[in-house]
């Protein structure tokens, strides 16, 4: 038998972990340690090996040392306005998604740990209708918060960072959104364009008021600061040109470093609105946290921007990666996916060192929200109900109709309705506007890319129209963002070039060999795989791709553009044309559009233009035309690719795509001929 004082320790040990109090845990394993010196090995129970296997596995030292502090880092990225847990294209309640539901996350983590701060890492006022609704219907009016805002303010936000995103409706805007939170923003690499002087705070430093392990209060000076990727130059060229410069991310928290901690800092957290990256730095780069993660003085970092989940899988050329604790380089790092479907928990136990602060272990972790709504958090649906009922009447506005269903299943592999009829808007609204100008007469192509095709591992996250009626939540499920229409003027070389980088979508496909090839480069962003109607073509993905994801140069001889032909006939490459595209991609850096001669950003949005497009027609008949097809692919090729497993019930009738079982990660898998 095992004494009675024994088991109650046990028991305790087990309420204790289950609670996530790991150091109080360890403290009392270590009190009955020597008790269990004197039980004989016949009555021990499985019980007591499993706990202490538990205790070893938390990697946590008692904490019997004085002068100890845990301090707890909460971090949310990529809400993207899905504060509530609606999915406004669906026009229904998900239990994916929705800050309602993180909430509920963030007050349990709190309960365990009373000495706790909370920051959002970015793109938090963009994303969904409802952010588009109070930006350009129900518009935002000096002094009134923004929703995003007034649901962080609820929860008790210490901090936050800008991402991209915060960037897309121009920076009054964004002021106007930051001017009423009762939290401070940070940012250290955006300046002003003429003083060059940093735009935002650099840095805060939080005097935050702790219980230590003798039950005394401290106070510990945390330092915040953040960056965003200098990519909004571009992606926002529109909205930033001659008003921003934006400083290289690495050097930007690397001079910021030094600063907190001449100011005191105990503890410096980074909100990086940027992926993971890689180990070697190019400056000016988009995704640098694992670069962060070597800067000297970074104690803790909140990441995002990719909409990924870590501690989880990472690329394998990163060393020195702890998933089990949570850290590179020894630094913790949380990424907590998208849209509020998890909470970043990074844990720090803090020494006293003199009269600083230093921290001893860290770890960190992410908590996913529950699959049904019993984690809905009342009181934020309540504090932005008026916003979100706003923005459903203004989904619900009937425009048109469809013959048939719209869906992107298979956006990636033939030519499809979802582009089409994007497409086909972008046409006759820049036809429109030629009429009269220098330019009336130079041929109109029209480019288009599937915004929602499985992006980011995610098996649900599909355009699907069904057959009739159709409302505004359609066409923003159609054309997710906030674009406007814009065009280039290219010559037929360079369309040859725009398309070439498009097909980097598409893996290299090797005729000898028998076994599975995967079609679809999931590296490459699927909004990056513009279709331009207006030309024929067909992609020999037997050939190299000649650009990466990036846009940089693989093989400069490549081409897996072949017969290429405007009106039956192969392209003149001198000819002159007008492509209707968007403002990100015609104030980009893609292959061909930056040869562009002639840019114009009109003032309508891509998604107003399809809306007029569909009152115009007033009923649809959603067919792709068919202007572009894969060569023939190799015979003796098992070329598959993966999608929403509900596209076996709408297969192509030719034959040509069939459902042959389960892919990863939800996803179903097809083959393609």
């Amino acid at each position: 038998m095992v004494p009675v004082t024994i088991y109650m320790k046990v028991v305790e040990a087990e309420k204790l972990i289950a609670a996530g109090k790991t150091e109080e845990a360890a403290k009392v394993v270590e009190s009955i340690k020597p008790l269990l010196d004197k039980v004989p090995s016949t009555s021990s129970m499985p019980m007591m090996k499993e706990l202490l296997e538990k205790v070893a596995a938390l990697n946590v030292a008692p904490a019997d040392e004085k002068d100890t502090v845990s301090l707890r880092i909460l971090g949310t990225s990529d809400i993207h306005t899905n504060i509530v847990n609606y999915d406004y294209y669906k026009d229904t309640e998900s239990n994916s998604l929705g800050l309602a539901k993180t909430a509920t996350l963030i007050k349990n983590a709190r309960k365990e740990n009373s000495n706790t701060l909370l920051f959002d890492n970015g793109d938090a006022i963009q994303g969904t209708p409802l952010g588009s609704y109070k930006q350009s219907v129900d518009k935002l009016v000096d002094g009134e918060e923004h929703p995003s805002v007034t649901a962080m303010e609820l929860l008790g936000y210490d901090g936050a960072t800008m991402g991209n995103h915060e960037f897309n409706y121009g920076l009054d805007y964004l002021n106007e959104v930051m001017d009423d939170a009762n939290f401070p923003y940070v940012n250290a690499n955006v300046r002003d364009a003429a003083s060059g002087k940093l735009l935002y705070k650099s840095y805060v430093l939080i005097d935050k008021e702790v219980v230590d392990s003798e039950g005394k209060k401290s106070t510990i000076k945390v330092g915040v600061t953040g960056i965003v990727p200098p990519q909004i130059l571009k992606w926002d060229k529109t909205n930033l040109e001659g008003k921003v410069k934006v400083d290289d991310s690495v050097q930007a928290v690397s001079t910021v470093v030094p600063e907190l901690q001449k100011a005191g800092a105990d503890v410096i957290v980074v909100l990086s609105h940027s992926g993971m990256g890689d180990a070697t730095h190019e400056v000016g780069e988009e995704d640098v946290t694992y670069l962060l993660t070597k800067v000297k003085g970074v104690d803790a970092i909140i990441t995002g921007h990719a909409h990924q989940v870590f501690p989880g899988k990472v690329d394998a050329s990163l060393t020195n990666v702890n998933i089990e604790n949570g850290t590179m380089n020894g630094v913790p790092v949380v990424m907590p996916g998208k849209f509020g479907s998890h909470l970043g928990v990074i844990d720090l136990k803090l020494k006293k060192d003199g009269d600083k602060w230093k921290v001893a272990s860290s770890k960190a972790e992410v908590r996913t929200i529950a699959k049904d709504a019993t984690d809905v958090d009342q009181s934020v649906v309540n504090a932005v109900k008026e916003a979100h009922e706003g923005t459903i009447t203004y989904v619900r506005k009937a425009v048109g109709k469809t013959t048939a269903d719209i869906h992107s299943y298979f956006s990636q592999v033939q030519d499809d309705p979802s582009i089409q009829i994007v497409t086909d808007a972008q046409t006759a609204y820049v036809k429109a506007k030629l009429k009269g100008t220098a330019n009336e007469n130079v041929p109109v192509l029209s480019a288009g890319a599937p915004f929602k095709a499985g992006t980011r591992s995610d098996p649900e996250y599909y355009t699907y129209v069904p057959k009739g009626e159709l409302a505004i939540k359609n066409v923003a499920d159609l054309y997710l963002y906030d674009n406007t229409v814009s065009t280039v003027k290219l010559t037929g070389a360079d369309v040859k070039e725009w398309l070439e980088m498009s097909a980097g979508q598409f893996n290299q496909i090797d005729p000898a060999k028998t076994g599975e090839q995967q079609l679809i480069n999931t590296d490459f962003r699927s909004y990056n795989y513009d279709v331009i109607d207006g030309v024929t073509y067909e992609i020999d993905v037997t050939q190299p791709a000649k650009y990466d994801a990036d846009g940089k140069l693989l093989n400069k001889d490549a081409s897996r553009i072949v017969n290429l032909q405007y009106n039956g006939k192969p392209i003149d490459l001198k000819q002159t044309f007008i492509v209707a595209t968007n403002n990100y991609r015609a104030s980009g850096t893609f292959p061909g559009v930056r040869n562009a001669t002639e840019i114009e950003i009109h003032p309508d949005e891509n998604r107003q233009i399809i809306i007029d497009y569909i009152l115009e027609e007033q009923t649809i008949d959603p067919s792709a035309d068919s202007n572009w097809k894969f060569a023939a692919l190799p015979a003796k090729a098992q070329v598959v690719f993966e999608s929403s497993k509900q596209a076996e019930k709408v297969l192509p009738a030719d034959g040509n795509i069939k459902y042959i079982g389960e892919g990863t990660d939800g996803f179903g898998k097809y083959s393609i001929k």
